[in-house]
């Protein structure tokens, strides 16, 4: 099977240990957030029997958080080859990892303990050796600080590159259905596209974090990206089994583009990104089981003035000003 899909957590972190314990060449671990301690045994094991290991990690967060440090001197003192990411980016948010020049790993997830035991995430796994091929070529640009061209006509979607146009082509190929889970529905042409594809009949189903689980200052774009796809009659909807962080878009249970893309103007505009669009119908179908379950046992997010006052009175207090909310009774 040339690919196939680690869902998290329902996967556990099983395939990423396995895939490494079985390493007998080379690892490229790209990674916004790595801190798991078991993922991070098993990259310096691998490293300790000979594997060639590099590992690139994203500096900081925007707001100047360092979450990789520890994680970067524990992989240093062992030996193992870690650099920045490229600086050319405001930062790297792909979470990749290619083994042995043979399999690559397009994931959502950080690996963090937390992604991979109470997170909704994906992780696709490639074996087609052209699209391997590409991440390699780009994990290599990356590391030398050199420019990487993507081929425009795999199956690989790049940011920055052509990454908002791909997605928008597949929300506009919708011909019945399209699922949506993301943690942010801030980028107005992604909303536009959305929006057009419900005027022209498709039958939409959003899941999103509720507004609070929104930094302050992306809270404005993400309540009014959620509140014109509400206005229009699009369900939209908050996991509670499970916390979310999944970048998925499915389209008329054919065609499901799966990574590390929020639907957020940086992540588009300024940040490195990977992403991958499948088809196979194996995959199609273990998404298409999850996404139902995840529906049903989902609460619709109470995007109202009042409920919205409810919920971020608490971590802004000028909610009211900022949403343009006034004149409301609590619930």
């Amino acid at each position: 099977m040339s690919r196939s899909i680690v869902i998290l957590p329902d996967d556990s972190a099983q395939p990423l240990l396995q895939a490494i314990s079985g390493a007998q060449l080379s690892l490229r671990i790209k990674m916004f957030v790595f801190s798991d301690p078991g993922l991070l045994e098993a990259v310096i094991a691998a490293h300790k029997r000979g594997v060639k290991v590099r590992v690139m990690l994203n500096p900081e967060r925007r707001d100047g958080e360092k979450e990789n440090d520890a994680t970067r001197s524990h992989l240093q003192q062992a030996g193992v080859d870690v650099k920045d990411s490229n600086p050319s980016f405001d930062l790297t948010h792909e979470k990749s990892m290619v083994i042995d020049d043979a399999t690559a790993f397009v994931e959502s997830l950080n690996w963090e303990t937390r992604n991979l035991t109470g997170t909704r995430d994906y992780a696709v796994i490639t074996s087609h050796k052209h699209e391997v091929g590409e991440i390699m070529r780009c994990f290599d640009a990356d590391w030398d600080r050199t420019e990487f061209t993507a081929d425009g006509q795999s199956h690989l979607i790049w940011c920055t590159g052509n990454g908002r146009q791909r997605l928008c082509q597949l929300i506009d190929s919708a011909k019945h259905t399209l699922w949506l889970q993301n943690e942010r529905y801030q980028d107005p042409v992604i909303i536009e596209h959305v929006v057009r594809a419900y005027r022209r009949g498709v039958k939409i189903h959003v899941m999103a974090r509720p507004p609070h689980k929104l930094k302050k200052d992306k809270l404005v774009e993400g309540v009014s990206g959620l509140r014109i796809l509400e206005d229009l009659g699009i369900p939209i909807r908050k996991l509670k089994h499970i916390k979310l962080h999944a970048k998925l878009l499915f389209a008329d249970d054919a065609r499901a583009i799966i990574g590390s893309i929020n639907f957020a103007p940086g992540s588009f505009d300024s940040r490195r990104e990977l992403a991958i669009e499948v088809d196979d119908e194996p995959i199609l179908k273990r998404i298409r089981q999850t996404l139902h379950d995840d529906w049903e046992k989902a609460k619709p997010l109470d995007l109202s003035d009042a409920g919205l006052l409810e919920e971020l009175e608490g971590s802004d207090p000028n909610v009211a000003e900022d949403l343009g909310i006034e004149n409301v009774k609590r619930p």
